[in-house]
């Protein structure tokens, strides 16, 4: 069964910073495509980054390009988001995602499994 558990979550100040973490188990994690996805209140979820097996392809929404920063460390079977420069407007809960499709169609939906959450509320 697979597990992905989000950590890194909380409340910030506008222009903070904020290291999310998933930690994932019951899957082989080094050929995982995985993914951020994010759901604000009232809105539906949406894409926010992804990665591919291996690492060598990163894919961003627009919203987040050039502030966030997706990374994996297979070694310790973690995906990261580092995120940088928050405004209130990313205030959401951010979910981790797997896929076993390739990374450049995660955004579409391809999802395999998901974490259960964690909320990230940034202040103006």
């Amino acid at each position: 069964q697979v597990q992905l558990v989000e950590s890194g979550g909380g409340l910030v100040q506008a222009g903070g910073s904020l290291r999310l973490s998933c930690t994932a188990s019951g899957l082989t994690f080094s050929s995982a495509t995985m993914g951020w996805f994010r759901q604000a209140p009232g809105k539906e979820r949406e894409f926010v980054a992804t990665i591919s097996s291996g690492g060598a392809y990163t894919y961003y929404t627009s919203s987040v390009k050039g502030r966030f920063t997706i990374s994996r460390d297979d070694a310790k079977d973690t995906l990261y988001l580092q995120m940088n420069s928050l405004k209130p407007e990313d205030t959401a809960v951010y979910y981790c995602a797997a896929s076993l499709s390739p990374a450049q169609f995660m955004r579409f939906g391809k999802i395999d499994s998901w974490g259960q959450g964690t909320q990230v509320t940034v202040s103006s």
